[in-house]
């Protein structure tokens, strides 16, 4: 039996990689291989802690700097990693989610050695080569040995692209974890608080909105370099969020909050920036939320998910499923484009998720995986 690998660094690869470690048949020999990506605590620990995920068996500690230099540094200490394993077990399995540089540079590190590669959500496209996280995609898809697709079009996408062996639709893990954590999402304090049940004493952090009690409130999430990069780009997109009907609330990444102190670009009395929060009081606040303004790929689904209004200001998107019936709306960061698309009707029916599989996507990928290691 091969070892197997779990690389992440990210707060989207924790999430995922929470559900495909649940659902692993032999969890005993998967191991998990964090690069640092990621190293605050609320945007790493607290998922950990959150989600259950045991902790990392090793802990690379290669976040920060540029694109290049983070992505060289993550490649020579995932080569150490895979190395290490391969010389006492023999050459095993790597497992790789997603499109960040941790991605990036585990498939480059186990490209030029004997393991095999595995990529989880494979086959997405912006079609847009600006985006660092684009490029990341291609790369992965073209160097992976074999690539787990969420949706039908990703499957298409990867024909269209020369690639037909080496690839299984499973469904999306974020709808399986999406679905079961639902319920402890609700029960946080800021779940109880939104419905009514947490009546004592004032909204609790970090949800002290300073606002009408439970009254409507719009969530944000930016932290896209496109976005954050350009000081024009950034003073633009605060003073669109200050445009909108509600109050809005914006967990801010640290990369986020850095450009706006170095751009000192004050934020409007009605945009409330609070700290970044974990997955679950994230799900809580989206939940409540009437609508959700975002340049994240991920939120996007999420919001999708939880039959949430989403704008994205963003020219395209990898997930096109989400704009069926104008859950999600593509837009231009100026206030007017902003206003309009947040003005727009709140559709009847709820959307329709089939087209990211079932709630047993989870199982799928982790029956994949050990059945490749098995090999």
């Amino acid at each position: 039996m091969r070892p197997i690998l779990h690389l992440v660094g990210a707060r989207p690869q924790f999430v995922k990689v929470a559900a495909v470690l649940r659902a692993a048949q032999t969890p005993e020999r998967h191991r998990l291989v964090h690069t640092g990506q990621h190293f605050d605590a609320a945007m790493s620990d607290v998922f950990f802690a959150e989600l259950g995920i045991r902790a990392p068996d090793w802990h690379l500690g290669v976040g920060g700097g540029s694109h290049a230099a983070q992505t060289a540094r993550m490649l020579a200490a995932v080569e150490q990693v895979l190395d290490e394993v391969a010389a006492s077990e023999g050459p095993g399995v790597l497992v790789v989610y997603g499109d960040t540089n941790t991605t990036l540079a585990g498939v480059l590190a186990a490209a030029k050695s004997p393991w095999g590669t595995v990529h989880v959500e494979a086959g997405l496209r912006s079609h847009d080569r600006t985006m660092p996280e684009e490029v990341n995609r291609v790369v992965a898809d073209h160097l992976c040995s074999l690539r787990l697709c969420p949706t039908t079009a990703a499957v298409d996408q990867l024909t269209r692209e020369g690639i037909v062996s080496g690839v299984e639709q499973t469904g999306d893990v974020m709808l399986t974890i999406a679905h079961g954590e639902r319920a402890r999402a609700a029960a946080t304090t800021v779940g109880r608080w939104l419905s009514g049940q947490e009546t004592v004493g004032a909204p609790p952090s970090p949800f002290d909105l300073l606002l009408d009690p439970r009254g409507p409130y719009a969530l944000a999430t930016i932290h896209r370099a496109a976005t954050t990069d350009e000081p024009d780009t950034l003073r633009r997109v605060v003073a669109a969020l200050g445009t909108l009907p509600w109050p809005v609330l914006w967990p801010v990444h640290p990369r986020t909050r850095k450009a706006l102190a170095a751009a000192n670009i004050p934020l409007p009395d009605t945009l409330l920036a609070i700290e970044p929060v974990g997955y679950l009081e994230f799900a809580a606040l989206l939940a409540g939320a009437a609508h959700v303004v975002t340049d994240s790929g991920g939120v996007q689904k999420e919001a999708f998910f939880a039959a949430r209004p989403c704008t994205t200001l963003r020219d395209t998107t990898e997930w096109p499923e989400t704009l069926v019936g104008d859950w999600n709306v593509l837009v231009a960061s100026n206030p007017e484009a902003l206003r309009a698309a947040c003005a727009r009707p709140v559709p009847a029916a709820s959307p329709e998720t089939s087209a990211f599989g079932g709630t047993d996507a989870a199982e799928r990928v982790a029956a994949c995986i050990e059945a490749f290691a098995a090999r």
